[in-house]
C-alpha cells in the first residue's frame, strides 16, 4: 500500500509540473462558468475526498474527476464522474456525463467587457447506482458576469433523468469575492427538481487558493448544507485544479 500511495503521489507531482496554464477552479461547484479551456489545453479538476451525510449514512467519494479539453476556440469536451462508497456497500460508478460546452458570447471571462454566455449539452451515461442503468441527458444556459468586486455565475437548464426517463429541471448561482494573495471566499446556491418531485437544494461556502508559488494551480475546500427536506443533509469536499 505504501508504494501504491508514493507512485500515486510522483503521478500527481508530475502532472503538476506540467501545469503552465491558469486554472478556473469551479471545483468546489455542482454549477459552472461561462468559459472554456483554451485549444489543446486538459484541464483537470480532481476532487481528492468527499463526504456526504443523510439520514445517518455516510458516503465517502473520492475520486471526483472532471476532465476539460479545448476543441477549438470557445468549445470544450468535458467527461466527468465519481466513485462514491455508501456505509457497508460496495463502491459505486457514480454520476458519469460528457458534455460539450460552447462560449456564445465572450465578455469578462475572456478579457472582454460585458457579461460571458455559454451552453453545454450531452447524455448522462449509465451507472451502477441503483435505478441508473440508462442514458439520460443534461442541458443548460450560463451567464457570468460582475458586480462591483463580485463575480457571479447563473446557471439554469433542465433534462431527462437516468433512473424512470422523467424531465428534470436544474439551477444554480455562484459568487465569488477576491480576498487578496490568490484567496478567494466562495458560497452557491443550486437545486434540482424531477417532474413530480420535490426540489433538492442546497447551499455551500467555501475557499479557493491560487499559490503564486504553484502557478496553474487551484486549491479548494468546500462544505454544503441542505435547503428544505429533499437534498443530503451536509456534504464536505477537498480538491485541486490544474492543467497541461
Amino acid at each position: 500500500m505504501r508504494g501504491a500511495t508514493g507512485g500515486c503521489r510522483l503521478c500527481l507531482a508530475s502532472l503538476l509540473c506540467l501545469a503552465p496554464c491558469s486554472a478556473r477552479a469551479y471545483r468546489p461547484f455542482v454549477s459552472t462558468d461561462a468559459a472554456v479551456a483554451d485549444p489543446g489545453t486538459f484541464e483537470i479538476e480532481l476532487g481528492y475526498l468527499g463526504l456526504e451525510r443523510d439520514e445517518g449514512e455516510t458516503t465517502v467519494i473520492t475520486p471526483q474527476l472532471v476532465v476539460n479539453y479545448g476543441v477549438v476556440r470557445d468549445l470544450e469536451l468535458v467527461g466527468e464522474f465519481e466513485l462514491a462508497r455508501p456505509n457497508g456497500e460496495d463502491t459505486r460508478f457514480a454520476d458519469p456525463k460528457l458534455s460539450l460546452k460552447r462560449v456564445l458570447r465572450e465578455g469578462a471571462l475572456q478579457g472582454r467587457s460585458g457579461l460571458s454566455v455559454a451552453a453545454e449539452a450531452g447524455p448522462l451515461l449509465p451507472s451502477n447506482e441503483p435505478g441508473e442503468r440508462q442514458l439520460g441527458f443534461e442541458g443548460s444556459g450560463i451567464v457570468s458576469g460582475s458586480l462591483a468586486a463580485v463575480r457571479y455565475h447563473l446557471n439554469l437548464g433542465g433534462g431527462v433523468a437516468r433512473d424512470d426517463r422523467d424531465p428534470f429541471a436544474l439551477w444554480g448561482m455562484i459568487l465569488e469575492l477576491p480576498l487578496g494573495h490568490g484567496a478567494r471566499v466562495v458560497g452557491e446556491i443550486n437545486g434540482e427538481r424531477v417532474r413530480g418531485g420535490t426540489a433538492e437544494n442546497s447551499g455551500l461556502l467555501g475557499a479557493i487558493w491560487e499559490p503564486d508559488s504553484l502557478p496553474g494551480v487551484a486549491l479548494d475546500v468546500g462544505l454544503r448544507r441542505r435547503i428544505g427536506d429533499a437534498a443530503p443533509d451536509w456534504g464536505a469536499t477537498l480538491g485541486l485544479t490544474f492543467g497541461f
